[in-house]
């Protein structure tokens, strides 16, 4: 199995803050051990800022208001096998959203991020969070793979 992260930084001021190679690797190893596909996998990763994810939110999701990540899960449309590929979807992050709230609760840029990251890959495998029982077990896994790779809290 390939992995093909279409990747884009539509932001600037960040370049020095994210590293493309790095993040790349990290979905490539969550996504290696949480599928057991044989076909080749894609996904796009745009980071933006808050303007953009607002309008992506009150578009989308009739939220007016940016937002930190954003998933497109494409395993609940018919959209999922395109071509050579099983397409998991599109995740968008605002990465001014992620500075703000690195702030807030006290974490690196850099665990923030990697936070959202997860969150949003875990969501195009099909992980929730709207039900109780739901939410324990993506905070758990999200938990897990942070601290495997070493973003632990503070």
């Amino acid at each position: 199995m390939n992995i093909v992260l279409d990747f884009t930084l539509e932001i600037e001021g960040f370049n020095n803050r994210v590293n493309e190679i790095k993040i790349k690797e990290y979905v490539e190893q969550i996504l290696k051990e949480e599928l057991s596909s044989k076909r080749d996998i894609y996904l796009s990763l745009a980071l933006v800022g808050n303007e953009e994810i607002q309008q992506i939110n009150r578009e989308y999701r009739g939220k007016d208001l940016p937002t930190d990540v954003i998933s497109f899960a494409y395993h609940e449309t018919d959209e999922y096998m395109v071509g050579p590929y099983d397409t998991l979807g599109d995740i968008i992050i605002s990465l001014e959203r992620v500075e703000e709230q690195s702030k807030e609760y006290n974490h690196s840029f850099e665990r923030e991020f990697y936070y959202v990251l997860t969150h949003g890959v875990l969501h195009l495998l099909g992980y929730d969070h709207m039900e109780e029982v739901e939410k324990k077990i993506m905070r758990g896994k999200e938990e897990q793979i942070l601290e495997k790779f070493g973003y632990t809290r503070g």
